[in-house]
């Protein structure tokens, strides 16, 4: 471990007026990610909730299957901007009042609003706590961290999911590594790892069936071709 005493101060994390923007953030983030695409264009707009449909999960993947349509883009509009704005809320949150730019604050505003926006479209208060997987919003997340980690999170993603038609194989891949894509190439700060740890690994656990299907392989392929 690096010595802290000759660590910059810019890049340590000073908590003293940081607990209240904290808890602000988490409950902006958090309604901020109960806005779920999914749940609302098919419950509010096609008045056809998609959770009662094909494998219940009010995701991208199971609107597409279940609807499929221009409205696609829709939900992908929707938890995408969700994400963005509550990370750049949270960032404004929590860096308000501090006059020299702080990289670790600034990093931990990020994780810290990610988390939330994530337990909010994952078990959203407003739609009985049933939501989505995370995923498309966990991807916008990496990409506002780091072009690395985006890089590794996405690529993976991408090329697990085209040549194996398993989105499930791709996004356990992007829950796995994106708390070791943090470690490697965005920080080291303990807290901003634990956050890394917990955002993966809450995505792996939304995707504990997902797991044991193909394990027994019965998992369902994704095609482009919307089942009818």
């Amino acid at each position: 471990m690096p010595n802290v005493s000759a660590i910059p101060a810019s890049s340590v994390i000073c908590w003293d007026g940081l607990i209240r923007p904290m808890l602000i953030v988490a409950v902006i983030a958090y309604f901020c990610g109960c806005f779920n695409g999914a749940v609302i264009v098919s419950k509010y707009i096609l008045r056809d909730d998609v959770r009662t449909h094909g494998s219940g999960n009010a995701g991208l993947t199971n609107f597409y299957r279940t609807f499929g349509g221009p409205l696609t883009a829709v939900v992908v509009l929707c938890d995408v901007l969700k994400a963005v704005i509550a990370i750049l809320l949270g960032r404004f949150l929590m860096m308000r009042g501090i006059v020299d730019f702080n990289n670790q604050v600034h990093l931990l505003a990020t994780y810290w609003a990610a988390l939330f926006c994530l337990l909010g479209h994952i078990f959203p208060c407003m739609f009985h706590f049933k939501g989505g997987k995370g995923i498309l919003s966990g991807g916008t997340i990496a990409i506002m961290i780091d072009w690395r980690l985006a890089l590794v999170v996405w690529g993976g993603f991408l090329i697990l999911a085209v040549l194996t038609k398993y989105v499930s194989l791709g996004s356990c891949w992007a829950g796995a590594t994106f708390p070791i894509a943090t470690w490697l190439f965005v920080s080291r700060d303990p807290f901003v790892v634990v956050l890394s740890i917990i955002i993966g690994g809450l995505l792996l656990y939304m995707h504990r069936s997902n797991i044991k299907r193909l394990l027994s392989g019965t998992e369902n392929k994704f095609s482009l071709h919307r089942k009818k």
